[in-house]
């Protein structure tokens, strides 16, 4: 009985909560916030936050065609991998004090997880066979190749900060670093923190393809580049995977530098602080999009790996002396 009752909370975390549903309400929410917050920015009305789930509905109600030069396999395939991928990363995000699958993934777990998505979608704009998915997945890599190096010396900021505090010199444990701020208070109010803090909101754009880092897609130059041929539900699963994303890196984000808020706060209102936290994280990554022109894809590539880089440099330094 035990075991049933085990494996029935298992799989609850994975298909509710903080699994498929969770990521599925809250993912698109979080993208149709931030949608009508550029577009108020910008002095526009705007689409309905609910958009998102419109869209997605509306796509997987229709018809799906598959390209006549297209590995139909691959092609089908890639979005639910990509998809599968960011669910099981946010399993593994602790949620200030809970976590569903607690001691079983540490931030490099995370960080290979995380190409999965990107390593999808280039997989399925290669497997359409469209030359104009060609050009596109070709500057997704490029981008991919920007964001990584600036996201390992945050992540490397970040384990050496609470491995110093906690005696074992790097600490890639996210248990770990859940508990070091909930005794120590958030790492964001630590001043060799913020520079790695500051680089990351500039890394989640990137990462999630959003403007102005969204020169692989750049829908006006490259007619929607890696998403070229895709139609009906697996375009569908595409846009939701990109909503997820930018659940998933903005949790990163809480769980990483925003931890100890949650000190003491258990159940359903340490739920809502959290998903308080994450809207809060995304409202400050829409203004980067919401006042910046569309970068072209050298000019992604030397904005990661000169400022961005930059500033997680200077808080691993700083780390690395106890500064």
């Amino acid at each position: 009985m035990t075991i049933v009752i085990t494996a029935l909370q298992y799989l609850g975390y994975v298909l509710i909560f903080p699994g498929f549903l969770f990521c599925f309400l809250a993912g698109m929410l979080l993208c149709g916030i931030d949608r009508k917050l550029v577009a108020k920015m910008q002095k526009r009305v705007g689409p309905p936050i609910l958009q998102p789930f419109y869209d997605f509905f509306k796509l997987c109600g229709k018809e799906t065609i598959i390209p006549a030069s297209a590995s139909k396999t691959t092609f089908l395939m890639a979005p639910l991998v990509g998809l599968a991928a960011l669910v099981v990363i946010q399993l593994f995000i602790p949620v200030f004090s809970f976590s569903a699958f607690s001691g079983m993934a540490d931030v490099i777990v995370i960080l290979y997880l995380l190409l999965i998505p990107a390593m999808s979608i280039i997989l399925g704009g290669a497997a359409s066979g469209s030359p104009y998915a060609g050009v596109g997945l070709s500057r997704e890599m490029v981008t991919i190749i920007s964001c990584e190096l600036p996201l390992v010396l945050v992540l490397l900021a970040v384990a050496k900060t609470v491995g110093s505090a906690m005696g074992t010199g790097l600490c890639f444990s996210l248990s770990d670093i859940a508990a070091y701020q909930a005794m120590n208070g958030s790492l964001i109010t630590k001043l060799s923190m913020i520079p790695a803090a500051v680089a990351m909101l500039l890394i989640i754009p990137g990462e999630t393809g959003n403007h102005p880092f969204d020169a692989a897609e750049a829908e006006t130059e490259i007619c929607e580049g890696l998403l070229a041929e895709y139609s009906g539900a697996p375009l569908g699963v595409f846009k939701l995977s990109h909503a997820i994303k930018m659940l998933t890196l903005t949790s990163l984000f809480v769980a990483l530098f925003l931890g100890g808020l949650g000190t003491g706060i258990v159940a359903l209102d340490g739920i809502i602080l959290f998903l308080l936290c994450v809207v809060l994280t995304a409202v400050s990554i829409s203004f980067v999009h919401a006042i910046t022109a569309r970068l072209k894809i050298e000019q992604i590539f030397k904005f990661y790996w000169t400022l961005v880089t930059g500033l997680a440099l200077i808080s691993l330094v700083l780390a690395w002396y106890g500064l």
